[in-house]
């Protein structure tokens, strides 16, 4: 890839600093066998409308992040031809540039230990609108609960990018039902849901006036599922539950997230939905 071209991409997807240059590394070796077998995998799953990302038996995760940098000028023709806007294209691929930032602050290094996530914004269905990200996947089961509603869904997800303040929130639904409208008016959505720690009833009952709890009310709570480390890795970019007495708790969602661990209490997935 020429070094005009790389700059491109990098843009594209807000890659910067040291990254860049580890990346370019990448992009400057002839692609082996483990890069081919992920792009392979890429490319059939591009305009498919995955719900679930790859599930890696082979390639290492630098390979992926090799596949992930080449793929990538494909899934944004892929948007272009659907007739997306350029600024929204490259706000959904901007993710590939924060999660190598993010692997840096958790890790230290180099690397993409979520490349897996990033999977699904190579297949085209997955798109940043605002403060949101909103993944259109099939209805599971496949066929519709009933004749007037429609088999297709959002997934509601939440990146990083500092407060869940309500109007940015509100201003993300309202796009997302114009984007999805327009740009898939065959796949008609009517109901977006939610999987998150932040729907945590517990989070709500305790920060009531947060904007988390804020968002978490729009949803209708299906169920929850435990998931122990979700909150401690979302607040603090953690690993796992160990080494907990060493991290901050400076600000009230630090504190409630540490201390219910430390009262025996496991953070849970909430499983929400709501009505476009």
């Amino acid at each position: 890839m020429a070094t005009g071209d790389r700059a491109q991409l990098f843009q594209l997807l807000d890659i910067t600093g040291e990254d860049a240059r580890e990346c370019a590394d990448l992009l400057g070796a002839t692609p082996g066998p483990g890069v081919q077998q992920a792009l392979e995998a890429l490319q059939a799953r591009l305009g498919t409308f995955p719900s679930d990302s790859v599930i890696s038996n082979g390639p290492t995760e630098s390979e992926w992040i090799t596949a992930l940098l080449r793929f990538a000028p494909l899934v944004h023709s892929y948007h272009l031809g659907l007739g997306i806007t350029p600024e929204v294209s490259a706000a959904s691929l901007a993710d590939v540039g924060l999660q190598l930032r993010i692997n840096r602050r958790v890790h230290g290094r180099f690397g993409l230990d979520t490349w897996s996530w990033l999977t699904l914004h190579m297949a085209g269905n997955l798109f940043r609108l605002g403060r949101l990200q909103f993944h259109l996947v099939r209805r599971q089961p496949p066929e519709a609960e009933d004749g007037q509603e429609s088999s297709w869904v959002l997934g509601v997800h939440i990146p990083e990018a500092g407060a869940l303040a309500p109007a940015a929130v509100d201003a993300s639904f309202r796009d997302a039902k114009l984007f999805f409208a327009g740009h898939f008016p065959d796949k008609p959505v009517a109901t977006a849901t939610c999987e998150s720690w932040m729907l945590d009833p517990y989070l709500a009952n305790h920060l009531p006036e947060s904007n988390i709890a804020s968002f978490a009310r729009r949803f209708t709570l299906d169920r929850c599922t435990d998931a122990p480390t979700d909150a401690v890795y979302f607040t603090f970019r953690h690993r796992g539950l160990e080494g907990l007495d060493a991290l901050p708790r400076e600000t009230s969602l630090q504190r409630l997230v540490l201390e219910r661990i430390d009262d025996g209490g496991t953070w849970q997935l909430g499983h929400g939905h709501l009505s476009l």
